[in-house]
């Protein structure tokens, strides 16, 4: 079960939705040192503490983020600052 999901309307067609989603990914990979894979809609990505998957469909993105031990104590932060990096990539 993830610690954080954040579900965020867009109205991209799903070129330019995958499009953001790599900006978010590639954002993420910076700030998280983690690694991230696509397949078909459906980013996953992890890193020693810390997974998930960005799940794309027609009009929203999911992101389910898992926290090990260390990460949980700052599942707020993590979540409210990916929340406004989705929020500006995914702007509606």
């Amino acid at each position: 079960m993830a610690d954080i999901t954040i579900i965020q309307d867009h109205a991209m067609g799903m070129d330019d939705a995958r499009a953001a989603a790599q900006k978010v990914a590639d954002q993420m990979v910076i700030d998280y040192e983690m690694v991230a894979e696509w397949q078909d809609d459906v980013l996953s990505f992890k890193r020693t503490g810390f997974s998930g998957t960005l799940a794309l469909t027609q009009g929203s993105a999911q992101l389910d983020i898992t926290l090990g031990i260390m990460l949980k104590g700052f599942s707020k932060k993590i979540e409210e600052q990916v929340t406004k990096n989705m929020a500006k990539v995914f702007e509606v």
